[in-house]
């Protein structure tokens, strides 16, 4: 489990990051400026920062580049952004940053890309102006600068579910039934996590939410179950 800071001047994508990362178990604090950013960073010192280039008052590569010469660039930091240039994502490295996810974020880059981030710790403050340790950097910013790091391996699964299904019935009621118990079964494999469940289904997490809320699916049986 980590900190790790959001600083993003848009809510949705704070409190998407925001739900994943807690889902995950890490503890989250958010930021929607630069200034929130700065304080957020002096009070908390989190273990990692995700911080968006494009903000109101202060733009990321400048805070970027302050918490540098500054000798604040203690903590591995994510850039993003979704109009960034490939110009961009070089100098945010060359100045310190971890890595470059490009909006929209997929599930699986950002999940490798703080998984990456929490591994390659630095040994304490860096110097002003000196860059991350190991910076990725591929040629193209689509390629989202993850490390190579894999996700971890599907847990084995136990006893295989078995469940009865009455045919004769509207094919909608048929398949809304199978879906439930399918989601049901890997919310209680995954142990609750919706994140791991998103990942093994192949939905976006957005889509996966809303089909369960539909399906009437009990999100906290496989937590539970868990326990």
């Amino acid at each position: 489990m980590a900190n790790i800071l959001v600083v993003d001047d848009e809510r949705g994508i704070r409190d998407l990051l925001s739900e994943i990362l807690n889902d995950e178990g890490h503890n989250v604090e958010l930021a929607e400026n630069a200034a929130q950013a700065r304080t957020a960073r002096n009070r908390s010192r989190p273990d990692l920062v995700l911080l968006d280039i494009w903000m109101p008052d202060t733009d990321g590569v400048t805070l970027l580049k302050e918490w540098s010469t500054t000798g604040l660039l203690s903590m591995p930091v994510i850039m993003m952004s979704g109009h960034a240039t490939i110009e961009t994502a070089v100098e945010a490295t060359k100045i310190g940053a971890q890595s470059f996810l490009e909006k929209p974020i997929t599930l699986q880059k950002l999940l490798k890309a703080v998984e990456a981030g929490l591994t390659r710790t630095t040994g304490g403050p860096r110097k002003p102006g000196s860059p991350a340790a190991a910076p990725v950097l591929e040629l193209t910013v689509e390629a989202a600068m993850t490390g190579g790091q894999s996700l971890p391996p599907v847990v084995e699964m136990g006893p295989q579910a078995r469940q009865l299904f009455e045919l004769d019935k509207p094919l909608r009621d048929a398949r809304d039934e199978f879906e439930k118990s399918y989601f049901e079964f890997h919310l209680a494999k995954e142990g609750g996590s919706m994140t791991r469940v998103a990942e093994k289904t192949g939905l976006e997490r957005t889509h996966l939410y809303r089909k369960l809320k539909q399906l009437g699916v009990d999100l906290s049986r496989g937590k539970r179950g868990a326990a």
